[in-house]
């Protein structure tokens, strides 16, 4: 039962990514899709956060420590699944980091960040930081598949995860500060 449903994912992916993909090249479509791909890298938003929960205080530093936490739980919860399904990326070219270090594509890891990030940026706000991660998470997840480092399904479910994940770790955020009170 379950290799015949992962052969109907892989023939419709073989159907609807390529409609997707661009062809690696120099042009500014190119380039804006693999800028896209790499802005939803975990050492990037966990940097980004730990500068931020480091030189804020109140709202700022308990959104980064929030964000930074569903961050972590969110790769783990995809490098588990990854090392389960164990979904060779699509052929290519460009992305020989992502195919060197973590050559398993289902689910996309980018997908499911970009989706947890929106999902807890409406909830934690404020509204012009939901709104730049509503619009910035649907270009993330696109721009994996443009690139070629994944299949269409692995960013569907990539988002559905990450959607998940943001709103679990938005209904356990009193308890987590509770929990661990000196990183709020």
């Amino acid at each position: 039962m379950a290799s015949s449903i992962w052969n109907w994912v892989q023939r419709w992916d073989d159907r609807w990514t390529p409609r997707f993909t661009l062809k690696p090249g120099g042009g500014w479509i190119w380039r804006s899709a693999a800028v896209l791909a790499h802005s939803g890298d975990s050492w990037f938003w966990v940097g980004a956060l730990a500068l931020v929960w480091l030189f804020t205080t109140g709202d700022w530093h308990r959104r980064a420590a929030l964000l930074a936490a569903a961050v972590g739980v969110q790769a783990l919860a995809v490098f588990a699944l990854k090392q389960f399904i164990r979904r060779p990326r699509p052929e290519g070219e460009w992305g020989a980091i992502y195919r060197n270090v973590d050559p398993h594509s289902f689910p996309s890891g980018h997908a499911a960040r970009a989706a947890l990030l929106a999902v807890m940026g409406l909830g934690l706000g404020p509204q012009w930081f939901a709104v730049l991660l509503l619009i910035w998470a649907p270009l993330v997840s696109l721009a994996r598949v443009a690139t070629g480092v994944h299949y269409l399904s692995d960013v569907l479910a990539g988002i559905l995860l990450g959607s998940l994940m943001g709103a679990g770790m938005l209904a356990l955020s009193d308890w987590l500060m509770r929990l661990f009170p000196f990183f709020f």
